[in-house]
């Protein structure tokens, strides 16, 4: 006696679709996986940047503490200026009594205005 042939013909057919929706699934999970790593590799970048940003900032924080003791010394400079205004006031010396070689006694004004170089009309020399 000798089996039939038809139903291993539809088990095979029924495997074909099964294959086929395993395949499309297979496909659909590869594509979640890629998206997946590629949104994986943009938040490492992300986090770089970031990163950067935080000591971009403790950078400029370090920046404003100096400024802050630069300005916080700015006070004592001009309290110290009129301690020697007033010194020099007490002992009764004028601009023509002091010595031009004693370094810190004469402020010097700079003129800006004289400085600023035009542009059509370069320094000599240059």
């Amino acid at each position: 006696m000798r089996h039939s042939v038809a139903p291993n013909r539809m088990s095979q057919a029924a495997s074909q679709v099964t294959n086929a929706v395993a395949m499309n699934r297979l496909l659909e999970k590869k594509k979640e996986y890629d998206a997946v790593a590629a949104l994986e590799r943009v938040t490492a970048l992300f986090l770089n940047r970031i990163e950067g940003l935080a000591d971009d900032c403790g950078v400029m924080a370090d920046a404003g503490q100096v400024h802050g003791q630069v300005l916080e010394q700015w006070q004592n400079m001009f309290r110290i200026l009129d301690f020697f205004l007033a010194s020099r006031q007490q002992h009764g010396m004028d601009d023509s009594t002091v010595p031009e070689s004693t370094p810190g006694e004469r402020l010097v004004r700079v003129p800006l205005d004289e400085l600023q170089v035009d542009a059509t009309n370069p320094p000599r020399g240059a």
